[in-house]
């Protein structure tokens, strides 16, 4: 067992410390410059329309062709999914029985049982074929169309059928025209074959089983060819195909591949990917990117865009520039106007599949910890822009944090939620709300230490860097009259019928007889000795820096505090029920309470040394969490000056995470290019975290590595104000991430 040093003995000047808020010459700083942010635009189709392919011109009209003619999306935006809906823009081609769709030259080209024509062009493009079964074309050099019904083909240049031929013993899947080597190449079930114009040799260049799609990709050097279980590279100049089939994509199964933008997609029936530049793929799966899980066909849309077709109907990806901060607005924006509830920050809930004007705003148990985080967001953006905004945010959001004292009538202990009467019946937890004093008011008992150490750290945040004289000494005298009510009743909280909360213990008893691996005991020392900190730093009472040190020294909460992460675990067998019970499993709402409470207890330290030692303890912890790249854990770990704290992961966590919040079905266990591990403690499920954006939305009380989130239907948003706004800002703040760069 650790043995704790007489921290009586330890110098005892008060060491203030304040951060800079310019750039520590320790640390590295992240340069704010514009990145690329993705997003979809979605628009529902009705699955009677049977939807086969989609097309994009110059002028960024999309078109879309059904079993009964021409279709175009209408109407959609980003969180306001449009429709597709019959294309009569020109009136007589209801008259066409089209069989297919392409580009060519940026104008829409179709193909009839007779023709081949366009409304470009001045409609001069009118090109007769032979094939009236035709579903398969593409344009060549000269207005020179090679199409094909699936078992011939035929080279059509101004009503002239210039070649003819087939595919011996295969079917025509699709064709593609080559420019740089002006000739075609088409794929069938198990061949791929070029075609040369001018020669008019066909000629099979590679062989196979199982191919579905296949595209041109770097800059028409090779082509990909997708199959049931993964996809080929083959070489265009060497005629050879490059390495072996790559098979460890998320979904081996191809139903489409086409080149956007130097990217290559792929469709299947579980999602869309795409191959990035390190060999790993960008998955689009779900409500959150596609109307629909079964990508039929796949094209470049306006402005760089990527249009997804599926049977449901098409999802537009778009990819918009912006700095971290552009972002930060609209998830300003997203809370002030939709997640805002009697001044809490709240999530919405009940909602029409993903239509956020419908639903309404929750009370939770956790209203006070989630407006604590948000609360500290908003102060650390006050205190780098001055933004008056940001100031009126701060104080709407202590008006509620303060009425969560006054509406319970007992003095020091705050209320986990307030609503208004007559509604107990419909709030969560029923059981647990109170009638207030405050006529028309009700009130959620049962508070825990979660939403405590969130109060006690937006307080104490405020104190510091709110320059505002009254908002401060009503922050201090909030963290006097709750941390008073906690030492004065022997470090418990106690509810309105005279008894402690489940959670809301401190007492030694209590953290003691938890054995020395179950986290409970080391956090309980830990976020205890944060709030006394606090409380001292702020009313230089005595008190409280006197039960600090009791509780280090006598009852061995520095030893608690101090031991490793690495030995946290399960309980041992003959440990009781409830030990047991709180260690079935790494819990992470407790890192969440940690490193909320891990900014009093660096920040106010008690004396130097202490925080000295106070750093390591929060370095050995940030070494656990570091697998999951959560963006505030790293944010809060540069508070302690570390020169390493995982900037890079922290950036790549704030850009990668969506700007959509609303609860999708989420789905990756299927996913081949993943590698799974064994199960463990900390319930990591794989080697690798997924991108915030390829997950389910998640407060930073969940497990990163949670794969799957089903049976939602868009029936919730989360506010950016905890999970979003609170790692950025903060990051502004301890001068880690730049101001916008140019």
């Amino acid at each position: 067992m650790l043995k704790t040093p007489n921290l009586r003995f330890l110098p005892l000047i008060f060491l203030l410390m304040t951060l800079s808020v310019g750039k520590n010459s320790a640390q590295t700083v992240h340069q704010d410059k514009p990145f690329k942010q993705d997003y979809s635009i979605k628009f529902y189709a009705n699955e009677s329309m049977n939807l086969q392919q989609v097309i994009a011109d110059r002028n960024e009209n999309m078109q879309i062709l059904g079993k009964d003619g021409l279709l175009h999306p209408e109407n959609g935006q980003f969180l306001h999914p449009g429709s597709i809906r019959a294309d009569n823009s020109y009136r007589f081609m209801k008259d066409k029985k089209i069989a297919a769709i392409a580009s060519y030259q940026d104008q829409h080209v179709y193909l009839t049982e007779s023709f081949i024509l366009s409304n470009a062009w001045a409609g001069t493009l009118l090109s007769k074929h032979t094939l009236p079964k035709a579903s398969i074309f593409a344009g060549g050099n000269n207005f020179a169309f090679l199409i094909s019904d699936g078992k011939s083909l035929q080279l059509v240049q101004d009503s002239k059928n210039i070649w003819s031929g087939n595919l011996p013993d295969d079917e025509v899947l699709d064709v593609v025209f080559q420019s740089t080597g002006n000739q075609f190449w088409i794929l069938g079930r198990k061949s791929l074959y070029n075609l040369p114009v001018g020669n008019n040799v066909l000629t099979k260049a590679f062989s196979g089983n199982n191919f579905t799609a296949f595209d041109l990709a770097n800059k028409e050097k090779s082509i990909i060819i997708g199959t049931s279980d993964g996809y080929h590279v083959f070489d265009i100049t060497s005629k050879k195909q490059t390495g072996t089939i790559h098979n460890k994509l998320p979904v081996n199964k191809i139903t489409a591949v086409k080149e956007v933008n130097n990217r290559i997609w792929f469709g299947s029936d579980e999602g869309a990917f795409a191959l990035r530049a390190d060999n790993k793929f960008d998955y689009y799966y779900g409500e959150r990117w596609l109307p629909g899980n079964k990508v039929v066909d796949i094209e470049e849309g306006p402005q760089n865009s990527v249009l997804i077709l599926t049977n449901k109907g098409l999802g537009q990806i778009n990819f918009k520039s912006m700095s971290l901060e552009e972002k930060a607005l609209l998830f300003e924006k997203q809370v002030r106007q939709r997640h805002i509830r009697n001044g809490f920050n709240a999530s919405l809930v009940n909602m029409d599949h993903g239509n956020v004007a419908t639903g309404f705003m929750e009370d939770s148990d956790n209203d006070g910890l989630w407006t604590s985080m948000y609360l500290g967001g908003e102060i650390f953006r006050y205190a780098v822009t001055k933004d008056p905004e940001a100031l009126k945010n701060c104080r709407e959001s202590l008006d509620a944090l303060e009425r969560l004292y006054s509406v319970t009538g007992i003095p020091g202990f705050p209320a986990r939620s307030f609503e208004r009467s007559g509604h107990i019946k419909e709030l969560s937890d029923s059981e647990r709300w109170q009638h207030s004093a405050e006529k028309e008011w009700d009130w959620k008992s049962t508070t825990s230490s979660d939403e405590v150490i969130g109060h006690v750290f937006a307080f104490g945040a405020m104190a510091e860097l709110v320059d505002d004289p009254s908002m401060k000494k009503r922050a201090v005298a909030l963290i006097d009259t709750l941390m008073s009510h906690i030492v004065k009743n022997n470090l418990y909280l106690i509810d309105f019928d005279g008894k402690p909360t489940m959670w809301g213990k401190w007492n030694p008893e209590y953290v003691n007889a938890f054995p020395i691996n179950v986290g409970d005991r080391k956090l309980n020392s830990s976020n205890i000795v944060s709030m006394l900190q606090t409380a001292y730093h702020f009313t230089k009472k005595e008190k409280y820096k006197a039960k600090a040190f009791e509780l280090m020294n006598k009852h061995g909460y520095f030893e608690n505090m101090m031991r490793s992460m690495k030995v946290i675990g399960q309980a041992p067998a003959d440990a009781d029920e409830h030990s047991k019970h709180m260690s079935d499993g790494w819990n992470h709402s407790d890192d969440e309470m940690y490193f909320v409470g891990y900014w009093g207890l660096y920040r106010y330290a008690l004396n130097d040394t202490l925080k000295a030692r106070y750093k390591q303890q929060i370095l050995d912890h940030w070494q656990v969490e570091r697998p999951e790249k959560e963006g505030a854990w790293n944010i809060f770990t540069a508070m302690t000056g570390a020169k390493d704290f995982d900037l890079k992961e922290a950036v790549w966590y704030l850009q990668e995470h969506p700007l959509d919040l609303i609860d999708w079905n989420i789905k990756n266990s299927h996913r081949k290019d993943i590698e799974l591990i064994e199960p463990n403690f900390r319930r990591q499920t794989t080697r690798e975290v997924l991108p915030p954006d390829e997950r389910q939305v998640q407060r930073h009380n969940a497990n990163m590595f949670s794969l799957d989130r089903e049976g939602r239907n868009g029936d919730g948003e989360y506010s950016a104000g905890d999970i979003w706004l609170l790692p950025y800002w903060m990051g502004r703040y301890l001068g880690v991430i730049s101001a916008p760069q140019k």
